[in-house]
């Protein structure tokens, strides 16, 4: 199992984000593409998202315009639960030590989720920071971007405002509505600053969860998929609803359960809890020019 260098945990705590090559074994790799492929498949005799997660929202979220020639599966919520691949790749892989490396020697599961965006499909990220939407006691949170296909600039990777970890947490609650997506002047000033994270299929892009990011739409004719796992510090404590429930939310994954509660000041606004299959309905609400 391999560990982040010195200069690696460096870069992460300047910028709050890294991209981390060949964090997944090539044959787990295999096994995670063909799972998504099955389920792409699988998702052409559907119409509406379909399945079910632990609190009995959709599991397969599908993007509007989905239909049977060209399919716009574009959310798998908590795959851990349905493809031994995923799980594995979640508690095994390297990326367990990377965290470690970055929050301490205990760690722990909160939640995963793949957001897909296959060729040529609209789907659009708007620019957010993880944490309101997972707040807890303290920050030592981790969202790991496991780069299931290769991520170029054409196929819509993930961007990032390096350094905006360590800024304030910006509200996504705009006229009483919650958007899941940060105020428009904001969005322009993260465009401007913007820098993209791109890899190999098998790398990893950890990124905090106070980091500002987004993505554009897929316009290639190649897909971009990421097998998305956030992770806390063992004592970093919930204090809201998981926005994607899973039954082995709070696994410790690296070290030991201590039974210890450790908070940091800050200030911001409750989330709220998905209702529909994933929070891209909730961007939906984010109107151009929100107060």
């Amino acid at each position: 199992m391999k560990n982040l260098t010195k200069e690696q945990i460096e870069q992460f705590n300047r910028d709050g984000f890294l991209v981390v090559e060949n964090a997944i074994d090539p044959e787990l790799l295999q096994q995670m593409k063909d799972d998504f492929n099955n389920w792409v498949d699988e998702s052409r005799k559907f119409e509406k998202p379909y399945g079910e997660t632990v609190d009995g929202r959709p599991r397969f979220d599908l993007e509007p315009g989905h239909n049977a020639v060209q399919p716009g599966l574009r959310r798998v919520n908590a795959p851990v639960e349905v493809s031994k691949a995923y799980y594995d790749a979640m508690i095994n892989s390297n990326v367990g030590n990377y965290v470690a490396d970055l929050v301490g020697a205990n760690v722990k599961f909160h939640h995963s989720k793949i957001n897909s965006k296959l060729p040529k499909t609209k789907t659009v990220v708007k620019w957010h920071q993880d944490f309101p939407f997972t707040p807890h006691t303290n920050d030592d949170l981790i969202t790991c971007l496991f780069m299931v296909d290769d991520v170029t600039e054409e196929n819509g990777p993930l961007e990032v405002v390096a350094g905006s970890h360590k800024e304030e947490i910006h509200t996504l609650w705009h006229d009483g509505v919650f958007t899941g997506a940060v105020k428009d002047d904001v969005t322009a000033d993260c465009i401007k600053k913007s820098v993209t994270c791109t890899g190999k299929a098998g790398s990893v892009a950890l990124m905090h969860t106070r980091t500002l990011h987004g993505s554009a739409p897929n316009n290639s004719d190649k897909p971009r998929t990421l097998f998305i796992c956030v992770y806390s510090a063992e004592d970093a404590i919930p204090v809201s609803p998981n926005p994607v429930p899973t039954e082995y939310e709070g696994l410790i994954v690296r070290g030991q359960k201590t039974n210890k509660i450790r908070s940091v000041d800050y200030d911001m606004d409750m989330p709220q809890k998905p209702k529909s299959a994933s929070f891209f309905d909730q961007q939906a609400k984010h109107k151009e020019n929100a107060a």
